[in-house]
Order: structure tokens, then C-alpha cells, then sequence
């Protein structure tokens, strides 16, 4: 069988550029995928920040009679870890100051259905007969809203190569006037229930998951949660429509990054037949954070956004009752100005027992995941989600909601689960404090027997978050649509 060619079209890859998640995957599928045999390359706007680093790369297209869009190239050239990359180079549109979204004040770019209807059109361009490239994809695997016009191009195409689209966040959507309709260039019967039209509005993330040959989403449980009012932020009744043709993978983590073996952020290396490091791990939190050396005292980690999604309002609210248990609770992560405001109150009234560092730090959140005993994540919803992966690589337990990624990914510790070997960590379902303190509260019960808190922790070590399972898993999408 012939060698499986998949265009993969991003608005951001890392570590190029990255304002999320959706960087993290576009950076690491497609070498997972091309480490398993398919032909993967990578279509990336050429952003400012871009283009200084692809400088030696070579021109190998040039668009510049598509109607309602300005002049572009196509940039060829490797990324670092050896993965073919395609650089769309239209500085009329993407050689600017600011992010890839908005500008230096945080607003959205005025143009922004013509900086990403570009991409999606060329996307589809590869995509369809009249390719000027030698190299032709059987397949065109689009991501979020930005390359969400793609699919409904390649739609109107004839001889054009099938679609999927990934949906990492449900919540951004690529809404606009509906006169953007004629203006990217697509027919005036497109705009409908059937097709691009949502509330009024010309919407990228409906034209995509309504014309791709199939929808995957971030986690299998959130490809339940979207089909529901709750979480489908409009577009549950057109998930649910498809949903013999929309599959949950959910996300891996760069398992190098993370590595407790290894990682040069930590005090003390230490894997999974030897947990003695993380003693040392966790004192040398206690000190850069300021809390006391308490090596018994349990230590709750967490590394967040400060934001109602991610729930810490609730821990901030039992916080009291928490250091009666008593533990100690470090807290890395930005956002809501009232929650921040919050959780420094309360490390002034528990000096040496609460924690907290406003900002980010790559060092200090990889020294919490392994120096924590616990590691705190009662979002709200979550996709995916991703800390609480790294939190058992570490042999850290986490405390989860039961939602999206995070039911996917963490196995309720009971004597059953333990005793088969598969928990690796507190899942609570209801969102409220009472739910969370009791949970939290299991989790030090089982801290103070030494035997059953080191079998969970070694489980928590042997589960395997490597990209590999889910590139198999997109591997096995890609070959349903061909087939079809």
C-alpha cells in the first residue's frame, strides 16, 4: 500500500508559534503520525515571528489570481523535529505586530475572515487537482475555526481529496457578517442551515464540521459533552446530527518533556522503581515557595489559569478548611484579577502553609507536578487537559472533576481500582466545594497509608500518555474516510 499523504493546516504550531494547546498538538501529531509511516506536512500562516525563523526556506508556489485575496507564496522547508512545513507568505495579511488573533490591545484583527479564509482557501488549493505542487495529499486534516472553511472549499471542488476537522476548542468559532460569504469567494447557496450560516452569522467552525468527511474532537468523553446544550455552544444539534461520523482521541503529552528520569527543571531524578526523589522534590518546592519543611504534611499542587472554567474558585473557598486537615497548598497560574486577589489573601493569613506565585514559570510548574503529593484540576469542562496527564507521569495523584479529558485520563482510586492496578487518582462528580473538600480529603486518608499511596503512585507512572496511541488513533479516521 502506498505511502498515506495528509495535509495537516494550522493557525499555530509550537514551538514556532503557540497562544494554546492547539500549538502543542499541531507541533507533536504530525511527527507522531509520520513516525508511524504517513506523509504528513504542515500548513502554517506566515506570521512575523514565523518568517524569522524560516528564512532559508524556498519558494515553491505562488497564489496570486485568487479572487478577494491578496498575493501569497508557499514557503517549503523542515520544521526542527523534521516535519515538512508549508509557510503561506502574504505579508498584506500576516506581518504584523501583535498575536496570530488579535492585536497588541487584545482585539481581534479586523480582517481576520480574510487572513484565515486565505488559508483555508490554499488548504484546499493542495488539496484539489489543480495543486501546483508535485506533492498530493489524499486527505486534508484542518484544526478549530481557522482552517474551518477549508472543508466547505474543498466541497465546492470537483476531484477534491476528503476533510476532517479537529475541534480543539468548541468555544471559538470564526462568526462573521454573512457578506463575507461572497467576499471569500464561496456561492451564495452555501449560506444556510444546511452549510455556513449559524444565528445570522457566517461561521468557519459550522462550515467545517458541516462539509468535513469526519469530525474528531480533543477527548472521548468531550465528543459526548458537545452533543449536549451544556457544552455545545450552539452547534450541539448539528454534533449530534453527525454523530455516527465524530471520534474522541484524546491528546498526548511530549513524554521527553516530561520525564521525571530526566527532567533538568528538577532538584532530584527519580522514575517509577525508585520514588525517593520526589521527597527531595518536594522540599525544594517547600523552600522556593516559602512554606515550611514539613515532609508529612501533605502538599497540594497547582499550576492553572485563574479563571471559573478551571473551578478554583472552590478551593479557593475551602482553603480554610483544608489547612485544619491539615495540608499545604502551592498554587502557580494567572487570570481573573478577583481570584488572584483571593489567593494571595490567603497566603498572608497561612503564611508557611499557602503558597502562591502569580505568572507562569516553565521551571516551577514542572517542580510542583513532581514535588506535589497532589495535584488539584476540578475544572468545570475540559477538552482534554493535559496537567493532569503530566501530574502522573510524575507519580503525583490528581484531583479531578469528572469531565471532558480529565474522565478520560485519571481513574478514581477505590480498593477495587487499586487492587487491579488501574487508579491513578480522585474523580468527583458535582461541581461544588462540599464534593471537592471530600475528595481532597479521601486523597489524605490514603496519604497516611504509606503502601496503598506508593502502589498508586507507581500506577500513576506506568500509564502511557505518549503520542504514539493517538496517532494510531487518527491513523484509523484517516483510513475511514479514504475508504469510503
Amino acid at each position: 500500500m502506498a505511502m498515506m499523504k495528509v495535509l495537516f493546516a494550522t493557525s499555530e504550531v509550537a514551538p514556532l508559534i503557540k497562544t494554546g494547546g492547539l500549538a502543542d498538538v499541531s507541533g507533536a501529531l504530525p511527527a507522531a503520525l509520520r513516525a508511524i509511516g504517513v506523509d504528513v506536512r504542515v500548513l502554517l500562516p506566515g506570521y512575523t515571528v514565523v518568517m524569522a525563523q524560516c528564512q532559508s526556506y524556498e519558494v515553491v508556489a505562488t497564489f496570486a489570481t485568487l479572487v478577494g485575496f491578496p498575493t501569497a507564496r508557499l514557503l517549503s522547508g523542515k520544521m526542527a523535529n523534521g516535519v515538512p512545513l508549508f509557510v503561506l507568505d502574504c505579508p498584506a495579511l500576516y506581518q504584523r505586530d501583535g498575536g496570530p488573533y488579535q492585536d497588541a490591545r487584545g482585539n481581534d484583527w479586523p480582517d481576520n475572515a480574510k487572513r484565515f479564509g486565505l488559508l483555508s482557501k490554499v488548504a484546499a488549493i493542495l488539496g484539489g487537482r489543480a495543486t501546483p505542487l508535485a506533492w498530493h495529499p489524499n486527505l486534508v486534516h484542518c484544526n478549530d475555526w481557522q482552517t474551518g472553511l477549508a472543508p466547505a472549499y474543498l466541497h465546492y471542488k470537483r476531484s477534491a481529496v476528503p476533510s476532517i476537522i479537529t475541534l480543539h476548542n468548541l468555544a471559538f468559532q470564526g462568526n462573521f457578517p454573512p457578506a463575507t460569504v461572497r467576499a471569500l469567494g464561496l456561492p451564495a447557496s452555501s449560506f444556510g442551515v444546511a452549510g455556513l450560516e449559524f444565528h445570522g452569522f457566517m461561521s468557519f467552525l459550522k462550515a467545517g464540521m458541516f462539509y468535513a468527511d469526519h469530525i474528531t474532537t480533543v477527548s472521548p468523553n468531550y465528543a459526548k459533552e458537545i452533543q449536549q446544550d451544556e457544552l455545545g455552544f450552539g452547534m450541539q444539534g448539528l454534533l449530534a446530527d453527525r454523530s455516527h461520523e465524530l471520534t474522541g482521541i484524546l491528546n498526548g503529552i511530549d513524554v521527553v518533556e516530561w520525564n521525571a528520569a530526566s527532567d533538568s527543571h528538577l532538584a532530584k531524578h527519580y522514575d517509577s522503581a525508585d520514588l525517593s526523589g520526589k521527597a527531595i522534590n518536594k522540599q525544594a518546592v517547600q523552600k522556593s515557595m516559602g512554606l515550611a519543611v514539613a515532609p508529612d504534611v501533605p502538599l497540594l499542587g497547582v499550576v492553572s489559569r485563574f479563571t471559573h472554567q478551571k473551578g478554583l474558585d472552590l478551593l479557593l473557598e475551602i482553603a480554610p478548611r483544608l489547612m485544619e486537615l491539615p495540608v499545604q497548598l502551592a498554587m502557580l497560574g494567572s487570570g481573573d484579577a478577583a481570584m488572584q486577589q483571593a489567593a494571595r489573601d490567603l497566603a498572608e493569613r497561612y503564611p508557611g502553609k499557602i503558597a502562591v506565585m502569580i505568572g507562569f514559570s516553565e521551571a516551577l510548574s514542572h517542580q510542583i507536578e513532581a514535588g506535589a503529593d497532589m495535584f488539584i484540576m476540578p475544572s468545570r469542562f475540559e477538552p482534554c487537559g493535559l496537567n493532569q496527564m503530566y501530574s502522573q507521569r510524575y507519580g503525583t495523584p490528581p484531583i479531578v472533576h469528572a469531565t471532558g479529558g480529565l474522565s478520560d485520563s485519571v481513574v478514581d482510586c477505590n480498593p477495587e481500582s487499586l487492587k487491579d492496578g488501574s487508579a491513578s487518582g480522585f474523580v468527583f462528580s458535582g461541581m461544588t466545594a462540599n464534593n471537592l473538600f471530600n475528595t481532597i480529603l479521601r486523597a489524605v486518608n490514603l496519604y497516611r497509608e504509606p503502601k496503598d499511596w506508593l502502589t498508586l503512585c507507581k500506577n500513576c507512572m506506568a500509564k502511557d500518555f505518549s503520542w504514539e496511541a493517538s496517532a494510531k488513533a487518527y491513523l484509523a479516521v484517516y483510513r475511514k474516510v479514504l475508504l469510503r
